[in-house]
Order: C-alpha cells, then sequence, then structure tokens
C-alpha cells in the first residue's frame, strides 16, 4: 500500500470538480427534528434496496440521526438553496422557516423536495474523517418534477437546459 500523503485543500479542489446533487438527510431525535445537509449520498443496491451517505465526523446532528436509527434522504430542488443554506448551519433551529410533514417513520420529509427515501440504518463503516453509513430502503416517493439542486466547485448550479 502506498503512504502518499494527499493536501486536504488540493483534494477538495479537485474533488469540487465532480458535480454532486443536494439531499437533507433528516430524522426524529428525542422528540424533535434533526437535518443536515449531505452531498456524499448515493443510491448503493437495488436487491436489497440500500443507499448511502457519507456524514463527517466532526458533524454535530450525525450523531443525533444514528441513534434515532431511521431517517429520511430529501433530495432537493433548484429552487430550494434556501433549505440547504438552513439545514448546513451549526445550531439554531434548522426547521423554523421549513416546511415538513411526518414520513412513515416520523422523521421530516421536506416540503419541495423532489424525491424522498425513508431508511434504517443497516449499517455503518469507518471513511477516514467520515463514517459510511448504509441505509436499507423502507419506502420511497418522487412528489415533484424539478430540475434538482446541485453542487459545483464550491457553489450551487443548475442543469443547462
Amino acid at each position: 500500500m502506498s503512504s502518499v500523503t494527499i493536501d486536504p485543500a488540493r483534494m477538495r479542489h479537485a474533488m469540487g470538480h465532480f458535480a454532486t446533487g443536494v439531499t437533507v438527510i433528516t430524522a426524529v431525535h428525542e422528540g424533535a427534528p434533526v437535518g443536515m445537509a449531505c452531498q456524499s449520498f448515493t443510491s448503493l443496491s437495488l436487491e436489497p434496496a440500500y443507499i448511502s451517505f457519507a456524514p463527517a465526523l466532526t458533524s454535530t446532528t450525525w450523531p443525533r440521526i444514528r441513534e434515532a436509527g431511521s431517517f429520511v434522504v430529501n433530495v432537493l430542488a433548484e429552487d430550494q438553496q434556501d433549505v440547504c443554506r438552513a439545514m448546513g448551519r451549526s445550531g439554531g433551529d434548522k426547521f423554523a422557516d421549513v416546511a415538513w410533514d411526518k414520513a412513515g417513520n416520523g422523521a421530516p420529509r421536506l416540503a419541495g423536495s423532489i424525491a424522498w427515501v425513508e431508511a434504517d440504518v443497516e449499517h455503518i463503516l469507518p471513511g477516514g474523517d467520515h463514517e459510511i453509513v448504509i441505509g436499507r430502503v423502507n419506502a420511497l416517493e418522487v412528489p415533484r418534477d424539478a430540475a434538482p439542486l446541485l453542487f459545483f466547485k464550491g457553489a450551487y448550479a443548475a442543469l443547462a437546459g
């Protein structure tokens, strides 16, 4: 195995050239909604139906979602930058100005999302300064036909129409 050291700033710059969709992972912890913006989300397996995301070890929200054991992945639409900003900040009531209803597992489904996936935490693996979460999908829906919110080179981006 190679022991090459990669500068984190160079890594962030290079990986910023890979466009990602933007999601918000939500759950209910001790009766209150919790959520965090997440770009590191992907479909993992069709059979069984698994999804995956990778929260940072420094996240203060991820431990509460992990403890809840179930969550919803809300895929944000292009017009939901404000929702992403609200869920990306630390502290305060992230849900104060965000409309939502309860999924089957009680976790918030954010109004205006183009898709949502309800899942249970199935596996958690180490991933450097992140953890790799594998969730078993219990339900999903595409409630809205709209363009996705994208992130590219450190900024929000849109699909070229």
